[in-house]
């Protein structure tokens, strides 16, 4: 469950490396964002030198949680960290070139087949 104010580990080339959450996209009054959604939120940490910088607004998917959720099957996933890939504009494509860790297999269920053919694998 990502809400307002949670920082959020980049998992992939762009630059960044710490976002924050300041936006859940989806409704006036829409409070947590889950894997496979978008969220706007503002870079805290970045590397020097690389596409996304310092204090930008950017439009991020959540491919890991913390919180476990429940799948169609009935199982349970959870993840170590919460986890996210910056995407271009306002489209469903990845800034960054390579993506690091699991991904949830949700991310291809929604559409975002660019992300998930990047990713090293899919849980």
């Amino acid at each position: 469950m990502i809400q307002l104010r949670t920082t959020i580990k980049v998992a992939d080339n762009s630059g960044a490396k710490i976002v924050q959450c300041f936006h859940v996209l989806g409704g006036d009054h829409k409070r947590y964002a889950r894997v496979g959604e978008i969220v706007n939120a503002a870079v805290k940490e970045a590397e020097p030198r690389k596409l996304v910088k310092n204090h930008e607004k950017v439009r991020v998917l959540i491919i890991r949680q913390k919180k476990e959720y429940k799948r169609v099957d009935g199982t349970y996933v959870r993840f170590d960290d919460n986890a996210c890939v910056v995407l271009e504009g306002k489209t469903m494509d990845p800034k960054g070139g390579r993506i690091f860790g699991p991904v949830a297999k949700e991310i291809k269920e929604k559409g975002f087949d660019k992300v998930a053919a990047l990713a090293e694998e899919l849980i």
